[in-house]
């Protein structure tokens, strides 16, 4: 044990002296977000307790290293959990969901990463929807992430992406430029499913209380494994996303619009998607507010609808947010929310399904959601 602690002792100053030379840094940071819901799920009302309902709850650690010349080395490696039972957020098989890359950053050309990254897609939207695109809370998630019969074939935007390479332009009088390219890549939750390649474009601009940001995305075909009457997988379509989204301060208030298109390849004659029609074209479209009420409170509405073009399916709902800075670190936060889905929809917040007592799609049924929790920052 003696050994063992002067052996440790000795390599951490050595990297802290090594991490002095280079004018080097690394950062622990984090979120911890836990809440209690209650959920009206088609006519059945339920109670639990939840995690990262404002922010996801995440463990994450970035560093930097001065090269000189205004040329950076940088990496993050950040993991999601659930804080209500301390499992890994979304895919316990990987350990950092969120994002996981290191690159170039150069204060002239701009940068260029590698790795799991966010897509320059959902930095378009980002700053137009007043629920931040949270992965559990978030009503735009809901619609871009539901599990519809109509469009599994369907490919959605899944906001990151593995073996990713991503370069981002220097800011240029207020606008951004970014472009990713992505290779193939595997998973095994929720269900085991192959992506094809991605290419994502995007340009935003800010300034003068103006924001606005367009992206365009195409996916290639992939798989799924998936029970779908008498198949077992189920072919991918390549799929095109349009997004546009713009935002403007009125004083305290930020006016939020965002809307986004998905638009699939026709499937292959024969195949499972083409003969159980499953690769319809779907959009979201919503119309939001973010309030900064008092200099601790903020308040936080969205009206919005999915809707699958050429099918009776879609979901218009609402949901209003309030978050109360207790300190810069920690805060309370409220939301209630409602959605109905028509015809064959059966949309709703991720990790939750509309479902009859048999298991099956609960058509047309309605969720109506509270929750209230709490978010610590380290």
């Amino acid at each position: 044990m003696q050994f063992s602690a002067k052996t440790l002792c000795g390599a951490t100053l050595l990297l802290v002296a090594g991490g002095a030379a280079a004018q080097s840094s690394v950062t622990i940071y984090g979120v911890v977000d836990a809440f209690v819901q209650y959920l009206n799920n088609g006519g059945s009302a339920s109670i639990s307790e939840r995690s990262g309902g404002a922010t996801g709850s995440l463990f994450g650690l970035t560093g930097r290293e001065d090269l000189g010349g205004g040329l950076q080395a940088r990496f993050d490696i950040e993991t999601g959990y659930n804080v209500n039972n301390g499992t890994l957020f979304a895919d316990t098989t990987t350990l950092f969901y969120r994002q996981a890359w290191v690159g170039l950053f150069d204060q002239k050309y701009g940068s260029l990463t590698f790795g799991r990254q966010y897509q320059p897609t959902f930095t378009v939207a980002y700053s137009a929807d007043p629920f931040r695109l949270n992965e559990v809370l978030s009503p735009v998630t809901a619609d871009i992430r539901a599990v519809d019969r109509n469009t599994l074939a369907t490919q959605n935007i899944t906001g990151r992406t593995s073996n990713a390479m991503l370069y981002q332009s220097p800011d240029l009088a207020g606008a951004r430029l970014y472009a990713m390219y992505a290779f193939a890549a595997t998973v095994t939750q929720p269900v085991p499913a192959t992506t094809g390649n991605v290419l994502d474009l995007a340009a935003t601009y800010s300034g003068y209380g103006l924001y606005a940001g367009v992206a365009y995305q195409i996916q290639h075909p992939g798989t799924e494994t998936i029970a779908l009457g008498p198949f077992s997988s189920l072919n991918l379509v390549a799929t095109e996303h349009f997004t546009g989204a713009l935002a403007y301060h009125l004083g305290v208030v930020n006016v939020q619009l965002l809307y986004s298109y998905a638009r699939p390849k026709d499937p292959a004659h024969g195949s499972a998607a083409a003969l159980v029609g499953a690769a319809h074209p779907v959009s979201v479209a919503e119309i939001g507010a973010t309030i900064q009420a008092t200099p601790q409170d903020v308040i936080e509405i969205s009206a919005l609808e999915r809707n699958v073009r050429g099918s009776h399916d879609n979901t218009p709902g609402i949901e209003l947010g309030c978050d109360h800075l207790l300190s810069k670190r920690t805060s309370l936060y409220v939301r209630a929310a409602y959605m109905k889905n028509n015809g064959t929809a059966t949309t709703s917040w991720p990790g939750i399904r509309v479902v009859t007592s048999t298991g099956a799609p609960d058509f047309g049924a309605s969720q109506t959601l509270v929750a209230v929790g709490v978010t610590h920052r380290f």
